[in-house]
């Protein structure tokens, strides 16, 4: 008889999404679309008025520990959307800074 082992969560990709997995991926991408266009006025206006560095800058650190959380775990419905989020972070935050 094999041993029984206990992969982790989507780790040989054979599960299917559950519901909820589906509904938190739609929402990951919509929130990040909602993103853009802050992005785009820092970036393309070349202003930063109203944007929250420090603010900003914890949604980044919070990303950046979830996408450790998501890999240990080898969840992509988790570290796919934080690298989505790193990205809008990062732009975010360096344009903020750049055009104070």
């Amino acid at each position: 008889m094999p041993p029984i082992s206990s992969p982790g969560p989507r780790s040989n990709g054979s599960a299917p999404a559950s519901p909820l997995e589906r509904v938190i991926r739609i929402f990951s991408v919509l929130t990040m679309l909602m993103t853009v266009p802050q992005v785009l006025a820092i970036w393309v206006d070349r202003t930063s008025a109203g944007v929250s560095v420090v603010s900003w800058a914890a949604y980044l650190c919070s990303a950046c520990l979830w996408l450790g959380y998501g890999l240990r775990k080898r969840d992509p419905t988790i570290y796919v959307a934080c690298i989505g989020w790193i990205l809008l972070d990062v732009a975010i935050v360096v344009g903020a800074l750049l055009y104070r």
